[in-house]
């Protein structure tokens, strides 16, 4: 429950500008996650999310540019592996089927990383679309994606 949670809550700041812990516990409520402050803010820490100043001026939380690679490798890591079922792919195309409602989550993860030659992701509720620049790309990185998701 707690690596959904995770996962639910850097689909949430991706999304949102969230500013506060209590709108993240609002938003977690919302999306069907009973937690109390004290949860969140653990989660918070655990997740090491930080503030940043936003483009309105404010700040929200986010995973934090500058973050340590390891360290959102093994974030990436774990979320992915938690919501992957199965890895394919057609010519420059990679599709990562995943648990329902888990699709979002690992697509932001995946983004997270800024993979080299992936043009870009979309995702669905159990579905993740990602289009590299050549066959090759997209086999190598299926590869990768597979290795990790075994892990």
């Amino acid at each position: 429950m707690k690596s959904k949670r995770h996962a639910k809550i850097l689909e949430i700041i991706a999304d949102h500008a969230v500013e506060t812990q209590e709108e993240l516990q609002r938003l977690l409520n919302e999306s069907g996650f009973s937690v109390t402050q004290a949860t969140v803010s653990r989660d918070i820490k655990e997740l090491r999310l930080v503030k940043a100043q936003s483009g309105t001026g404010g700040y929200r939380y986010t995973t934090g540019a500058a973050s340590d690679l390891s360290d959102m490798s093994f974030r990436f890591h774990a979320i992915f592996s938690e919501s992957v079922k199965s890895i394919d792919r057609a010519m420059n195309i990679v599709v990562i089927k995943c648990y329902t409602g888990m699709a979002n989550a690992a697509c932001a993860a995946l983004d997270s990383i800024h993979w080299s030659g992936l043009v870009g992701t979309i995702a669905g509720d159990d579905t993740i679309f990602s289009l590299t620049r050549d066959e090759e790309t997209a086999e190598e990185l299926m590869n990768q994606l597979k290795a990790l998701a075994e892990k």
